[in-house]
């Protein structure tokens, strides 16, 4: 490198580090994002202690049933505000015009949460809890695709030091002995973690394009419609024996219950966190979850602790900060885009290249909905 290019770079990185503002990028909207994915985490960690003493405590393993009482619940919720509401976002107009996107999208979602779970009964907890990170690097694809989002490279060594820190909870596990799990049949089990983990990355596009140019109710209302819809005729295909011989005591009931409400707690505010960061961004913050889950371990079920968690769960934070710190570059305007409206693909975002709140005109993604016309 030559003096004058030497010169030239070095005034670059000192006329960027004297306009780097820390409020431009340590925001309140960050904190915020920040503190709702760990909540997000810690509602994972109750639907997996209250599964966990399902499994070990009752030896009660009905899976569809417990995701059929989520989405009930979005049923009765949700979907019972479009029912009341006028104009194009009553229920009947959205079922005229997308029944079939929303029908495919239970679809999607259900066997999502269906296959991971079977997983369970033919591979190990460390392979799941590695190729379940799939998701990430498939949703960001599907995202560059089809919702347009443009990464920078920090976002990229974001990811990877968040996958770092999974790796180091792994260790963890391997090193205290909780390889649990089966192994059956790995190449199955494996397959069915890769599939779930590709459904949910499609599930979460779709949702990041519905709650940033739809709406919240609309996406939750027509998901717990077709979801309590394919999940109700898995459970009386699959489950129906195993309902029939639960013993219902006030315990099976409480548990079932909880894990109800953690679930439905989640979907709830998921599309929040989405629309204020992003699907990617979720996602990564939902890798505390695990850490969440051993933690509790520690207490109910006596696990053995290492050193190894605590730093999994600083890496996995400093690299969940980073990525929504530092804003995504947004696609040229095409003409028509400049016509539409939408969101960002993450909260940092806000922010145009030159740190200035609002400047920038908000570019519409083109989702999975458009390109399924």
């Amino acid at each position: 490198m030559s003096h004058v290019q030497r010169e030239s770079f070095c005034g670059k990185v000192s006329q960027r580090l004297r306009r780097f503002k820390a409020g431009d990028v340590f925001t309140w909207s960050l904190l915020k994002t920040v503190v709702m994915g760990q909540v997000l985490s810690a509602l994972i960690c109750g639907t997996a202690v209250t599964s966990q003493y399902l499994a070990s405590d009752y030896r009660l393993d009905v899976p569809m049933l417990q995701s059929f009482l989520n989405y009930a619940l979005l049923c009765g919720t949700y979907t019972t505000v479009l029912i009341f509401r006028t104009g194009d976002g009553n229920i009947l107009q959205i079922l005229k015009k997308k029944w079939w996107k929303y029908f495919l999208l239970g679809i999607v979602d259900v066997e999502a949460n269906y296959a991971v779970v079977k997983a369970y009964q033919y591979t190990t907890l460390t392979s799941i809890q590695l190729l379940d990170c799939s998701v990430i690097p498939v949703l960001m694809m599907l995202s560059w695709f089809f919702l347009k989002t443009r990464y920078r490279i920090i976002h990229y060594v974001a990811v990877c030091v968040c996958l770092a820190g999974v790796g180091t909870m792994v260790g963890a596990d391997l090193l205290a002995g909780r390889d649990q799990g089966s192994t059956s049949n790995i190449l199955l089990g494996d397959g069915l973690v890769i599939l779930s983990a590709a459904l949910y990355a499609i599930s979460n596009v779709c949702q990041e394009y519905t709650v940033k140019n739809r709406s919240r109710v609309e996406f939750l209302g027509m998901l717990g419609l077709f979801g309590t819809l394919v999940s109700g005729i898995q459970l009386a295909a699959l489950e129906h024996k195993a309902v029939a011989k639960i013993q219902w005591r006030w315990e099976v009931a409480l548990l079932l219950c909880t894990f109800a409400v953690c679930m439905y707690v989640l979907y709830s505010c998921m599309p929040v966190v989405v629309k204020l960061s992003s699907a990617t961004a979720v996602n990564l913050s939902l890798l505390t979850a695990d850490l969440f889950s051993l933690f509790c371990g520690l207490f109910l079920f006596q696990y053995s602790f290492s050193g190894l968690y605590v730093v999994s769960l600083v890496v996995i934070m400093v690299g969940f900060v980073t990525f929504n710190a530092i804003p995504s570059p947004l696609p040229p305007l095409t003409t028509e885009m400049q016509s539409e409206e939408g969101g960002y693909d993450n909260q940092a975002a806000e922010l145009d290249h030159e740190g200035q709140a609002g400047s920038t005109p908000a570019r519409r993604s083109h989702g999975l909905w458009t390109y399924a016309v």
